[in-house]
């Protein structure tokens, strides 16, 4: 990785033949956004016109588009899924003053440019951009081509990590797999499936180190309160920890902890969940209660190992971290409902949670995966017992009440599970526990359960419309009906009592 000019980044690739081109492009499409241009530049016949094409048919999901060339129309616009494209050739252009001429200065803002023969526009391109420019190597063969990947501006970064990417997988014995982005989550992290020629396949795991947010409180960031990872360090514990014990969670094939990448066990794709919308499995999610009821039957360590030399703690789930959480629907969520949180109403909020959540925090300590639900849990059905759960998504586990965990798979906030089932799954969970050790208090984990649903409800609603009106992600809000339900479920416990009182007079969506 090096720089081309002040404030750029770019890297070379060496494309023997077609299939190397392909994949090329697959990287470069898979790391488009609205609003971004790409400028193809190379000499006549270096293969510009046929990557963008290619690109075009790859975003459409449609091999058979037709996607003609621009030359002599100099611009084609297509409405694509995951944004509109314009592709444009300026080779007949014979002033940079004709661009006014094709629009460029209306397009949409979520409009990806691809632009050919960029020379011709000289002095009107913008700062933030990626280049792609293509050579041709005679002596190499037809086939053969270099390909400059160079991004400027604010696209200088997002080039560097490809760079960054494309040589970890090399290091790693994945330089030539088939990559193919995998849908993502509400979290900052990006996963690819890999695919080597002999048909084995792996994850790729992107998750750039954290920056630190603004301090909130006491000069600390949330993200350092509430004890979220800061980097994939938790991730290689807890990994190593879990299989240690017998469950299943992926392999580390390959790791870069410093750049925030992994290679990882492909477990599949197989769910607990079927249908549209997903209803639950119900013997899936009883083998899901039976990891946790064999999970929390071991005596746990609060520190694991990472590698040789390294190891790592995990953080206690304090009551300032479950107290910041509960927060969330104060400072999202009631704003969105334009209810006004005056800071009586928010002591008196915190003051209940203080109480309510005191047997939680004096409980036995466990390792709490934070995300134990649906979308973080595989079926394998060649495995056996416990290993038949797939595990994902337990890089921001603390050291907390076993409860959480259960809260979260049975109070799923994308999958309704009904009311009977809660019940029952509750139940076997508590026979599980019984068994194991018949002093095992039943009535003490129930209230700490309802405690740990209801705060784990209300963090859920404000993360959802945070997600809405910060990030700018709607779709999120389909999920608060049914969370609201958890909640009113949970809040019904006689001990929450009090809090219940302070929902039904303080949060509008409940008087409804």
């Amino acid at each position: 990785m090096f720089p081309t000019t002040s404030g750029a980044s770019s890297f070379t690739v060496a494309l023997a033949d077609e299939a190397a081109t392909l994949r090329l492009m697959r990287e470069v499409a898979a790391n488009l956004q609205p609003g971004d241009m790409l400028t193809l530049s190379g000499d006549l016949g270096a293969g510009k016109t046929t990557f963008a094409r290619a690109m075009i048919r790859h975003l459409a999901n449609d091999s058979t588009i037709e996607v003609p060339s621009p030359t002599f129309t100099l611009l084609q616009t297509y409405e694509l899924p995951p944004f509109p494209v314009a592709h444009a050739d300026l080779y007949r252009l014979t002033s940079p003053a004709e661009l006014a001429e094709l629009g460029f200065d209306d397009f949409p803002e979520n409009m990806v440019v691809m632009l050919e023969w960029p020379d011709r526009a000289a002095g009107f391109l913008p700062e933030d951009r990626l280049d792609l420019a293509f050579t041709l190597s005679p002596q190499h063969g037809p086939t053969f081509r270099n390909a400059r990947l160079s991004g400027y501006g604010t696209m200088a970064a997002r080039v560097e990590r490809m760079g960054e990417i494309r040589q970890f997988l090399e290091a790693s014995g994945f330089g030539d797999a088939e990559r193919a982005r995998m849908a993502g989550d509400a979290s900052t992290r990006m996963y690819e499936k890999l695919t080597l020629e002999n048909g084995g396949t792996a994850l790729l795991m992107n998750s750039p180190r954290r920056p630190d947010g603004p301090p909130v409180r006491n000069g600390k960031p949330y993200s350092a309160i509430a004890h979220l990872a800061e980097d994939v360090t938790p991730f290689v514990a807890m990994a190593h920890g879990l299989r240690q014990h017998g469950f299943s969670a992926p392999q580390i094939i390959s790791a870069d902890r410093d750049k925030g990448l992994l290679i990882v066990e492909d477990l599949g794709a197989e769910a607990i969940v079927h249908g549209t919308p997903p209803v639950p499995l119900e013997t899936r999610y009883e083998a899901a209660v039976d990891v946790l009821v064999a999970l929390h039957q071991h005596d746990l360590p609060e520190t694991l190992p990472v590698e040789r030399g390294v190891d790592y703690t995990l953080p206690r789930y304090d009551l300032d971290a479950f107290l910041i959480e509960a927060e969330l629907l104060l400072d999202w969520y009631l704003p969105k409902l334009n209810a006004t949180v005056t800071r009586e109403r928010r002591e008196s909020y915190l003051s209940l949670w203080r109480d309510a959540l005191r047997p939680a925090i004096d409980d036995l300590p466990t390792w709490v995966m934070r995300d134990y639900h649906s979308p973080n849990l595989l079926w394998l059905v060649e495995r056996a017992g416990v290993a038949r759960v797939g595990l994902l998504d337990f890089q921001d586990a603390v050291m907390g009440p076993a409860a959480y965990d259960l809260a979260s798979l049975l109070q799923d906030a994308r999958v309704d599970v009904p009311e009977m089932i809660e019940i029952s799954l509750l139940s076997r969970y508590t026979r599980g526990r019984l068994k194991a050790d018949p002093a095992f208090d039943a009535p003490s984990f129930a209230r700490i359960y309802a405690t740990l649903a209801a705060q784990r409800a209300s963090k859920i609603l404000g993360i959802f419309a945070r997600l809405e009106q910060r990030d700018g992600k709607p779709q999120y809000l389909r999920h608060i009906p049914r969370v609201w339900t958890y909640l009113q479920r949970s809040l019904a416990h006689p001990a929450l009592a009090p809090l219940n009182a302070w929902f039904r007079v303080n949060v509008p969506a409940l008087k409804r």
